[in-house]
């Protein structure tokens, strides 16, 4: 079969379906490639780039419509792409099929089979074919840097002969792929930076990214299908729009990437909320296409509101063309991949694989998409009923009960362990009883240092440990006596080497984390 890559119309696309290093990915799998001329010169991929890949190069686009069995696209092709495409071809691109029903009607009509890049499924096996999340990293990062160029300060902290310049303050609305992207641009060009998302798993990942996770005191979880945000309560939408005035009011940049799938973008930062922003602050809206997430948003265009920079850019992910190029035509050669499972240049549509039959829209002359819901028993399995009110009670009285008995056993414990050595010293001699303070104070020691941490931390505890252990290493060579054979020279011994290996460990894991933080780290 032959695979075409056609060059994108839109005057603000720089992006293309294919770059040279996929061509070989695509021979690989037993295709030919063949690319329109000049399709790549926009992502700075020439012409003799993808000859020397083994493309052929097509001076006609319309030549390449009609002459693949499979077309590779960015964007939905437009009405008249869509009728030179052969019947029995495939298509493969973003498709946005609730936006665009006139265009797959064209597409079922000419009985064409059509894979919408925006509708493979997130699952951990699609992963690597995941354009949306590729794209929209890449659109997060590039936020970043518009706001930085429009923005009329420093991002991070200054402190000159002139004056003590603050650090920017920056609002990051949504924390799923985007939103992360564009904390950790933030953070790396030394912003203080907060964020918001209403679902309850994005709080550890934008924490663990250094940024302030803003909560509301209203208790509801936004987690919706496909890990995107699900539509929220009027009540907590209120609470939020409260949050957000008041950030307004303190932050320099605010960006926003909240999305609803096949709804339009929720209005998030009110007129009002922009009059109160400080003069020369900046906005970037990365729901524009779908509307906006700020009221005073124009797609595709920056305009200055109460001396607020508001950025609409719907091509973000084409500002930075090479790199967002690359890694699209890496997603659609990993679906290929999977479609051609032969390597012998033939797709194959298995229905059964839920990555086809999620991002198939039309197939053989009919619609495919959506796909119908899965039905599922009201009935719960007896493995997973829920516990009956008595049992939850006997359960919450059990707990009770002990931690109420818990600082009764922990004071018998204490007055044991008490009553135990002072036993031992009225037998022992003064040498013995000086060794064991010194062990029961290691042990005291040691329980505070490990058990107050928390267990997430206890690699970089590592170096405590180091230390004790080289503590025990020396007070264990002063025990080793003559004659050798002595059982207090024997345990001295052993723990001389149980602490070495402990010791040495120790600093090969240590370094071995601190790789991770260096860049090209293993």
């Amino acid at each position: 079969m032959i695979v075409g890559i056609v060059a994108e119309k839109s005057a603000s696309e720089a992006r293309v379906a294919a770059s040279p290093s996929s061509v070989q990915q695509l021979q690989k799998l037993g295709y030919q490639v063949q690319v329109q001329a000049g399709a790549g010169n926009r992502s700075y991929f020439s012409d003799e780039m993808y000859r020397a890949a083994g493309a052929t190069l097509v001076s006609s686009g319309d030549a390449v419509w009609s002459s693949s069995d499979i077309v590779l696209k960015v964007n939905p092709p437009t009405l008249e792409e869509s009728r030179h495409l052969r019947s029995s071809s495939c298509l493969i691109s973003f498709l946005w099929p609730s936006r665009n029903v006139e265009m797959i009607e064209e597409l079922k009509s000419h009985r064409v089979s059509s894979i919408a890049m925006d509708c493979i499924p997130r699952i951990s096996r699609a992963q690597k074919m995941d354009a949306l999340s590729s794209m929209t990293n890449i659109a997060g990062y590039r936020a970043i840097i518009e706001a930085a160029n429009a923005y009329s300060g420093f991002f991070s902290g200054q402190i000159t002969a002139a004056g003590k310049v603050p650090p920017a303050k920056i609002m990051v609305i949504g924390a799923g792929v985007a939103g992360l992207a564009a904390i950790g641009a933030a953070r790396g060009l030394g912003a203080i930076v907060r964020a918001f998302d209403t679902r309850s798993a994005a709080k550890e990942q934008v924490q663990s990214m250094g940024a302030e996770f803003l909560e509301l005191d209203y208790q509801e979880d936004g987690d919706g299908a496909g890990g995107y945000a699900k539509e929220m309560s009027p009540a907590f939408i209120a609470a939020e729009m409260a949050l957000f005035a008041q950030q307004a009011k303190e932050c320099d940049i605010i960006v926003t990437t909240a999305i609803i799938p096949n709804k339009p973008a929720p209005q998030l930062i009110t007129a009002e909320m922009v009059r109160s922003m400080k003069p020369g602050s900046v906005i970037v809206d990365m729901a524009a296409e779908q509307g906006g997430n700020c009221e005073l948003t124009e797609p595709s265009a920056i305009v200055e509101k109460h001396g607020v920079k508001i950025i609409g850019f719907t091509d973000l992910a084409s500002r930075m063309a090479s790199r967002s190029s690359s890694m699209y035509a890496n997603n659609l050669a990993n679906l290929l991949t999977v479609l051609t499972p032969a390597k012998d240049g033939v797709i194959q549509f298995d229905l059964e694989d839920d990555i086809v039959r999620g991002s198939l829209v039309t197939h053989q002359g009919t619609l495919r998409w959506p796909l119908p819901k899965i039905q599922t028993s009201v009935q719960p399995s007896p493995a997973t009923t829920a516990p009956t009110d008595s049992k939850r009670l006997q359960t919450e009285r059990e707990s009770k009960r002990s931690a109420q008995l818990r600082p009764i056993y922990t004071a018998v414990g204490a007055f044991a362990v008490l009553l135990l050595l002072g036993l031992i010293g009225m037998v022992a001699n003064e040498r013995l009883i000086t060794q064991l303070s010194v062990f029961v104070l290691s042990c005291f020691l040691g329980w505070q240092v490990v058990w107050s941490v928390t267990p997430a931390l206890h690699t970089p505890l590592m170096s405590v440990t180091n230390a004790i252990s080289g503590i025990i290493v020396v007070g264990a060579m002063l025990q080793i006596q003559q004659p050798w054979y002595s059982l207090s020279s024997i345990l001295a011994a052993v723990a001389v080497l149980i602490a070495t290996v402990n010791i040495a460990g120790g600093f090969l894991v240590t370094s071995r984390m601190l790789k991770m933080f260096h860049k090209g780290g293993t």
